[in-house]
């Protein structure tokens, strides 16, 4: 397929426009609502939600078999008793604060290039936090007792342990999850609304006429969604920092070498931005191409994520850096060979790869000829998700394996089932991406219709 302007403008280095020229009210709408009220289902869909709902059952196969034999199938083992199901925990809340970036932060800050990647961003939040609450749930031992973590009033007098890590993740990812689900939601109606009207199919209109939930488009609608709307930003703001600080939590308030530092937090934060922004690129680049969307997620999105990108990049080097010298500086012994075990200890490969993935591939976004490729900008997203998971791997599994005592050193080796779980949860987020992207609006059509308005209000003053 051939370039769009704005992404001709992009590569000739000229300021690219938030969307491609020739838009109006009636084209916005045509395009973004064809891509779902379509009565033809695109090959590549049947294809890709295929190979995500195969993944999704080897998920549902490898829960099954942990829980008629238990967590011992796994390759947790003392002293390593967090294993995957922590380091893809972490990871999967990562991912999901980007979309709360783009929506709640820049939506305060009035950044009009979000409009055409918040929608999607949102869904990958949920859907990502929906991946992440599973392997807590799991690795408890008992899940059927996963609801003794709520404090509510029962006849045995229990409360929850406050003093535990597994409490505080809890509260932290059920609230990001709530608000992340009302804040995707409202902005949903006006669209909802615009598929009943625009649905032929009778069912199709009813469906859509009760997710819309009476939404007509009157005044008093429009300034309550704009009130709701920024309030649900304001309270998902806090919670960008919040939740992935209190994940840090669970390392920080150990006692374990390497997990034992005040750095965690802000570095766990801006580690969560960095692989969020990495997979809605790696999501973005994709769907523009297959639905011809150049128009609407234009070079100056890609730009711009690039940039943030880079941006957390530099942020997590710098973290990297201080973890190393403060191993030295502290004069702590634990912690200094800590550090040299990470190096070159028996994981040392594994940190040199995510030192290359995370600290030294990015640095290609300085150049404005990359952030202007779609292919450079993908593969680096791609090796970015594939760092970030790999120093999760590092944090959680090489301060385990040798602490203080010589005599209680061990390995960890993940099992089939381990990694049969991880790919499953992988195939769960596919499956519900695939089922948005065919059923829900990928892109805000209202706030792109908006965004239209305000270009031909500059053009007509110009």
């Amino acid at each position: 397929m051939a370039d769009s302007p704005a992404d001709k403008l992009a590569k000739q280095n000229v300021s690219a426009p938030i969307l491609g020229p020739g838009h109006d009210y009636a084209s916005v709408t045509d395009k973004i609502s064809s891509i779902v009220l379509t009565h033809r289902t695109p090959k590549w869909w049947m294809l890709g939600f295929a190979v995500s709902f195969a993944l999704l059952m080897l998920l549902m196969f490898a829960v099954t078999y942990l829980f008629a034999l238990g967590v011992g199938i796994w390759g947790i083992q003392i002293p390593v008793g967090w294993g995957f199901a922590i380091i893809n925990f972490v990871w999967w809340i990562g991912i999901g604060h980007a979309g709360t970036l783009i929506s709640a932060i820049l939506l305060l800050l009035r950044q009009q290039w979000r409009t055409s990647i918040n929608r999607f961003a949102e869904a990958m939040t949920l859907f990502a936090v929906a991946c992440a609450g599973v392997f807590p749930l799991i690795h408890m031992g008992r899940p059927w007792l996963a609801y003794w973590m709520f404090p509510y009033p029962d006849t045995m007098k229990m409360w929850p342990q406050f003093r535990s890590p597994l409490a505080w993740d809890v509260f932290a990812v059920s609230t990001y999850a709530t608000v992340s689900l009302l804040f995707w939601f409202v902005g949903l109606l006006p669209d909802l609304a615009t598929f009943r009207d625009r649905a032929k199919n009778r069912a199709t209109k009813i469906i859509y006429g009760v997710l819309a939930m009476g939404w007509r488009g009157s005044a008093i609608h429009w300034q309550r969604h704009e009130m709701a709307s920024l309030l649900l930003a304001g309270l998902a703001t806090p919670l960008v920092l919040s939740v992935h600080t209190v994940v840090s939590f669970d390392f920080s308030f150990g006692i374990v070498p390497g997990w034992h530092s005040t750095i965690f937090p802000p570095y766990f934060v801006a580690g969560a931005i960095y692989a969020g922004f990495a997979m809605v690129l790696t999501l973005a680049i994709p769907l523009r191409k297959l639905f011809g969307l150049e128009d609407f997620i234009t070079m100056r999105h890609l730009n711009n994520m690039g940039k943030v990108m880079l941006a957390a990049g530099l942020i997590v080097g710098y973290g990297y850096v201080m973890e190393a010298f403060m191993g030295y500086y502290s004069g702590n012994q634990f912690e200094r060979y800590m550090t040299l075990n990470r190096m070159f200890g028996p994981y040392g490969a594994i940190y040199w790869c995510l030192i290359v993935c995370n600290i030294i591939t990015p640095q290609f976004l300085w150049f404005r000829k990359v952030r202007a490729s779609v292919g450079s900008l993908f593969a680096i997203a791609m090796v970015v998700n594939v760092g970030m998971w790999l120093e999760r791997f590092v944090i959680v599994v090489t301060s385990l394996h040798r602490d203080f005592l010589p005599s209680s050193w061990g390995m960890y080796y993940p099992t089939r089932w381990d990694w049969a779980t991880y790919i499953g949860t992988i195939g769960l987020f596919l499956t519900l991406f695939f089922l948005f992207i065919r059923f829900l609006p990928l892109i805000s059509i209202f706030e792109v219709r908006q965004l239209v308005a305000i270009e031909a209000e500059k053009k007509k003053a110009e």
